[in-house]
């Protein structure tokens, strides 16, 4: 790497990734758990109406991740499924009592720092990022594109 500019954004893709491993050092100590199972804790504990498919929307990652998640919260007995009254096909999560003391010790934000951060950004300077971010994702040749529905945490 000869580009001093170069090796400048290298530098900061470093401090990008080092912050957010280490915010999710600091939930798993925290919470017992890992960033992707607090940030789907608490979206379940805002919104205990949506199902799985629009969980996952929501977090942007892969139906069967959520899915995936979700068990691994009611094993943990954080969350609990029940039928909802209105119509008996469908299945409500709650956050139970265990769960929601965990959200009251995690660390902030729950969601995440980069999503935070990226949901503060202006529209046009999140254009310019994105716009930049696929340039160097086409030049890193990523024929794996399934990693763009992963959640940060479990990578």
């Amino acid at each position: 790497m000869q580009n001093s500019q170069a090796k400048s954004v290298l530098k900061q893709f470093r401090i990008i990734f080092g912050t957010i491993k280490q915010h999710f050092r600091e939930i798993e100590v925290a919470c017992g758990i890992s960033g992707s199972q607090l940030w789907l804790l608490n979206e379940i504990a805002n919104r205990p109406e949506l199902g799985v498919s629009r969980l996952a929307e929501n977090m942007a990652i892969h139906q069967s991740t959520c899915s995936l998640l979700v068990e691994k919260l009611v094993k943990k007995q954080l969350v609990a499924k029940q039928r909802l009254s209105e119509d008996q096909r469908k299945v409500g999560l709650m956050v139970t009592e265990a769960g929601k003391a965990i959200l009251a010790k995690a660390p902030q934000p729950v969601d995440g720092i980069l999503p935070q951060v990226l949901a503060d950004l202006s529209q046009a300077d999140l254009a310019t990022l994105q716009a930049s971010l696929n340039l160097v994702i086409a030049k890193l040749d990523a024929e794996n594109n399934s990693l763009a529905t992963q959640p940060l945490a479990d990578m």
